[in-house]
This record gives structure tokens, sequence and C-alpha cells, in this order.
């Protein structure tokens, strides 16, 4: 049987955003769009454009202007924060503290919009699976002899839920909708059928006769009773 090779699967991108650099150490493990990170932007990118945190008394680690915005390129490109800090090569402490100055507004929302980026392309990225599938090695021997895509059924059910909600989402079953309604005189009739099998079964003919039997048997006794009750009065 002859070999094929197996490669990874095409990859999307946005135009603004091209794809330009694998993430692994070993080119032909970078089988999923998470193992390559995107192109920061560019210096003139509207994210770019914010009012950043100034130091009164900036000392040679402090995280000035050109290394705030250099963070928040690197965190929309790659969409992980700890990557993006060792990027410009300062704490995620400094940074969070950082964040959370007064005047570091414009920097917090950028930070914010940047990784809501990284999120997007996440989503991106399992939507593309959803659709496209993923790849999985055929292994006989110990070797790769061929590959194929495989589906993942409930990533595309998440997706079809979130997305079309009205089509595909939960059905909130309530009085006057057709299948409560449907489903209301579907248990009624069974319920129905089974009290009549059971009024008509053997076991419970029997228990109706003892019933009766027992009752007929108190009457007696308790007319009895009173009879001879009536008779000494009499005498």
């Amino acid at each position: 049987m002859p070999k094929r090779q197996c490669s990874a699967p095409p990859l999307s991108h946005r135009p603004d955003r091209p794809i330009v650099r694998n993430k692994r150490a070993i080119a032909r493990q970078a089988t999923s769009r998470v193992a390559f990170e995107h192109a920061p932007p560019s210096r003139d990118d509207p994210l770019l454009d914010f009012e950043p945190y100034r130091h009164r008394q900036p000392r040679s680690n402090s995280i000035t202007p050109d290394l705030q915005r250099e963070f928040v390129a690197h965190l929309a490109a790659s969409g992980i924060v700890t990557q993006a800090a060792r990027k410009i090569g300062r704490s995620m402490e400094a940074l969070y503290k950082l964040r959370h100055r007064p005047g570091a507004e414009g920097f917090a929302s950028a930070w914010d919009r940047a990784a809501a980026s990284g999120v997007k392309r996440l989503e991106d990225t399992a939507l593309a699976r959803a659709i496209e599938g993923s790849p999985r090695h055929i292994v006989r021997g110990g070797e790769i002899v061929a590959s194929e895509r495989h589906h993942n059924e409930a990533l595309v059910m998440f997706f079809l839920r979130h997305r079309l909600p009205e089509r595909y989402g939960p059905v909130e079953l309530k009085p006057g909708h057709p299948d409560y309604d449907a489903l209301r005189e579907k248990l009624f009739a069974e319920w129905k059928e089974q009290a009549a099998q059971e009024r008509h079964s053997p076991e419970n003919r029997q228990a109706n006769l003892e019933f009766f039997k027992d009752l007929k048997l108190r009457w007696r006794r308790e007319w009895e009773i009173e009879a001879r009750n009536k008779e000494r009065a009499r005498q």
C-alpha cells in the first residue's frame, strides 16, 4: 500500500492578520491553527491609537508608552497575556499593577480589546475545525501510513445551538406550546389506559371480591347484633 504524505491542513486567515510564524518547535506538529500566531498590528492600527500611561519619572525598568503599545500588539497577535509580557521583557505583576493605576485607562481598554481579538481568533479556530474537521493519522507498525479528516459532531452542535438558538437551542415546553400540549395528551391517554388495565386485571377483580365479601360479613354481623338487641328489648 503506497504511503500518502501527511501535511498540515490549509489555513484560512483574515486579510489584515496574516499567519506568519509557526510556534511549534517541530514544523510537522503544526496541524492546528492555534499552532500559528498572527502578525502584530501595524503602527497605524486603531488598536494602538490609545493614550498610554506616562510615568512622571521613568526608570530603566518602567513600562514606557512604546512598550505598552508593543505589549498590546503582541497580545492581539498571540491572544496570550503571558506570551505578550515575555515579548516586552516585563513581568505580569508589573503589567497588572500598571493597568490598575489612575491614568492607565487607555492602556487597560486597549488591553481588553486585544484580548478580545484573541478570543475571537480562538472562536474562528474552533469554527474552522467544526467545518473543516481536524486531521487524524492512521498508524501501522509505528509509522503514519495515511491521514483522514475527523469532524467533531459535539463541536458542530455547540456552534449551531449558540449561533442559531431559535432552531437548534433547547426547547422550553410550557402550556400553549404544541409539543407541550401533545405530550400532555399522550401522557393522559397512557394514564387512563393504565388505570383501566389495573381495574380490569385479575388481581384487581380478586381484591374487589375479597373486599365486598368482607364487607357483607361485617354488615351481617352488625345486623345480627342489632336483631338480638331488639329481641331482648321486646322481652
